[in-house]
């Protein structure tokens, strides 16, 4: 694959997870998470999305979502569970990006606020129609997905580099 092969990277941000008396790490989904994530993942399916990798934060209720939403889609993309994208700050989130390998073509970040929503809005150099602003509006709610396509290699992901195409939320 040429390092000038169109890509995509998928943001998915976890889905609505419980306040409880677990550390931040460990809260797993709430019932309204456990019921949007399953919707992310019909939404990536029908949009046509087949991840040839998924890079998932270990905080369970990202693990959680990703379980859910995977489940979704027509086959499972390899997933590699990555402590970084805890907490990560937006220059941690692209260097993890730069580390991909340019064998893949789509990739699927599952990550939390605010690092997901800053990435999204960094990567973005331009936006089909209102997309970025619709973005910016909702301040990047739980569940919800921003699509954004770039030439080139992971290694030269950098701000303003990528196109987004789409946004999604459930309760948009």
């Amino acid at each position: 694959m040429s390092v000038e092969t169109p890509r995509r990277v998928v943001i998915l941000r976890h889905s609505k997870s419980e306040w409880s008396d677990e550390d931040d790490h460990g809260r797993p989904l709430a019932d309204r998470g456990r019921k949007d994530a399953p919707l992310a993942g019909r939404w990536l399916a029908g949009a046509g999305i087949t991840p040839d990798l998924a890079l998932c934060s270990t905080a369970a209720r990202s693990r959680e979502t990703w379980k859910l939403a995977a489940s979704e889609l027509p086959q499972r993309p390899r997933t590699v569970y990555d402590e970084r994208l805890y907490e990560a700050s937006l220059g941690e989130l692209i260097a993890v990006l730069n580390e991909v390998s340019d064998d893949v073509a789509d990739l699927v970040l599952i990550g939390h606020n605010p690092g997901a929503h800053a990435l999204a809005d960094a990567l973005a150099g331009e936006a089909e129609g209102d997309l970025l602003a619709r973005m910016n509006r909702s301040g990047f709610p739980t569940s919800a997905i921003a699509v954004l396509t770039f030439n080139g290699s992971w290694k030269a992901v950098e701000h303003g580099v990528g196109r987004m195409v789409a946004f999604w939320s459930p309760h948009a």
